[in-house]
């Protein structure tokens, strides 16, 4: 993919996983500290791998500090499941195929703000977790960060 630096895992023979790198992840991330700055509002900004490790996370001055764990939960809601958080959390309402899953997997979030990142083949090469302002923010915020990828 032109302009974007990728890595390729190997952790297995026959088995290999792309993912975006830290150098890709800061510049993610800035993009979507860019975005809140605009919006007046301060973000705690996740970005992690395909595996759904941590490359980068941002806080910015007074951001709240119980959206630190809501940001990286996004992130790893969006990696896991492969679809926007928000997302997730239509079809996890009571009564809903999968009722009570952010219980799951160390506990997952559930509302807006986690975002995954795609290649341009389509395959899941990292995702985005924002927390901080409203879902719309925090998801205005995530897509940014998603854009300049």
């Amino acid at each position: 993919m032109v302009g974007h630096r990728m890595q390729r895992l190997t952790p297995k023979k026959g088995h290999t996983m792309t993912t975006i790198s830290l150098n890709v992840a800061t510049r993610l991330a800035a993009a979507a500290q860019s975005a809140a700055e605009e919006m007046g509002t301060a973000m705690n900004i996740a970005i992690v791998d395909a595996g759904g490790h941590l490359l980068d996370f941002t806080r910015m001055d007074d951001a709240w500090l119980g959206s630190i764990d809501l940001a990286l939960k996004k992130a790893k809601t969006s990696i896991l499941f492969p679809k926007p958080s928000g997302a997730l959390g239509e079809i996890s309402q009571p009564g809903g195929p999968v009722y009570s899953i952010e219980h799951s997997n160390g506990g997952l979030i559930t509302f807006g703000g986690g975002v995954p990142i795609t290649d341009a083949d389509g395959r899941m090469v990292g995702a985005v977790g924002v927390s901080g302002g409203t879902v719309d923010q925090d998801v205005r915020v995530a897509e940014a960060a998603v854009q300049a990828y």
